[in-house]
């Protein structure tokens, strides 16, 4: 029965930050998965055998001598793990999401209502004084009045079903309005990851500049410490902490001094000699078929352009690039496409809201 499963936890579900690491019930545990596979480094026995060795010492003292004791970190890479974060903000899922190998899903703004989503608030901040509480009266206001304009715009078609198309417009109306969430809107994410992977990413978390980050690294910490107890004791280093520290000081932000908004291109590290063999490869690529990954070897490209907050997530979940985490900042302005698709009212309404945050944030 799923529902008697002891579940790994830390904090309190609906009262602020909550972490669960799942237990699926398998009677192998990815500490097992990790030693059964990296026992082949050590013995050409089958597979049956290294069960037996399992079945009679377990996988912990394995786990601690090689895998933390050792640092060996591909044994870490032979077994998993799965994590529920609920109840942070969309900074701190963008915290979690900045991987190159991370592997999971977030609560959609494109798809779900967040009229009654509760917001981070670190400052403290009283209602009459909070940005994020002006945001939300608009969002709450204007979904109602944008659905009526949507569909005065977008008129069901004859052959449409009608569930098909309330849904339809619905996203459309997400997609818009999600302009106008605060980043400290709370939002649910799960994490799938490798035991090292989980362990090399919570090194940064713990020293992010977001206090929120911190504190949520430590729940991370203690529930996955309870799921897999052998494989989270690695000895922490103050040189390598303060490394770490310095550099989500230093360089882990975009906070570019000047900036333009068309896209250019700052660097090309492309080898064209080295392209020019894969031409035929390129050129012969049906539609929705991916290159081999071997072409990467040709080198990277880098491009600089401005790009609206959920955009940016939206990209940054799919792994295809590397992107710098932008500090959010009024400077960079407000994408207009959003405002367009408001309608007239609407739009004024949203600029006028605009405007009263930029004045609010240069007060402070």
């Amino acid at each position: 029965d799923i529902n008697q499963l002891m579940h790994f936890t830390a904090g309190v579900p609906g009262k602020g930050p909550f972490v669960l690491v799942l237990n699926d019930g398998a009677l192998i545990t990815a500490e097992d998965r990790a030693m059964l596979q990296s026992l082949y480094s050590r013995s050409p026995s089958s597979v049956l055998e290294h069960l037996k060795k399992l079945a009679e010492v377990g996988s912990g003292k394995f786990m601690e001598q090689f895998y933390v004791g050792y640092g060996h970190k591909s044994i870490g890479d032979c077994g998993t793990t799965t994590m529920f974060v609920e109840g942070v903000s969309m900074l701190e899922a963008k915290a979690i999401h900045a991987w190159m190998l991370y592997a999971g899903q977030e609560v959609s703004t494109r798809y779900v209502d967040f009229t009654h989503a509760p917001f981070i608030n670190p400052l403290n901040l009283s209602v009459e004084e909070n940005p994020q509480e002006w945001l939300r009266e608009f969002y709450v206001e204007a979904m109602p009045k944008l659905l009526i304009e949507l569909k005065q715009r977008y008129p069901m078609n004859e052959k449409e079903k009608e569930v098909v198309y309330e849904k339809a417009i619905s996203a459309r109306a997400f997609d818009i309005l999600r302009s106008m969430l605060a980043a400290g809107a709370a939002t649910s994410l799960s994490w799938h990851t490798n035991l090292r992977q989980a362990a090399d990413k919570l090194a940064y978390l713990r020293v992010h500049q977001l206090e929120e980050a911190r504190e949520v690294a430590i729940l991370m910490e203690d529930a996955i410490k309870q799921a897999h107890p052998h494989s989270f004791n690695h000895k922490v280093y103050e040189e390598s902490e303060e490394y770490r520290r310095w550099f989500m000081e230093t360089h882990y932000y975009f906070d570019p001094e000047y900036f333009a908004y068309e896209t250019r291109l700052m660097c090309n590290n492309l080898d064209t000699k080295l392209l020019a063999q894969y031409q035929e490869l390129i050129t012969r690529r049906p539609a929705k078929t991916e290159l081999p990954k071997v072409v990467g070897e040709v080198g990277t490209l880098q491009f600089e352009f401005a790009l609206d907050f959920g955009s940016f997530r939206d990209v940054q979940r799919q792994r295809a690039v590397i992107q710098r985490m932008g500090l959010l900042t009024p400077k960079l302005k407000f994408h207009k496409w959003y405002l367009e698709q408001m309608g007239d009212e609407l739009r004024n309404k949203a600029e006028q809201l605009v405007m009263k945050i930029k004045h609010w944030h240069s007060r402070q």
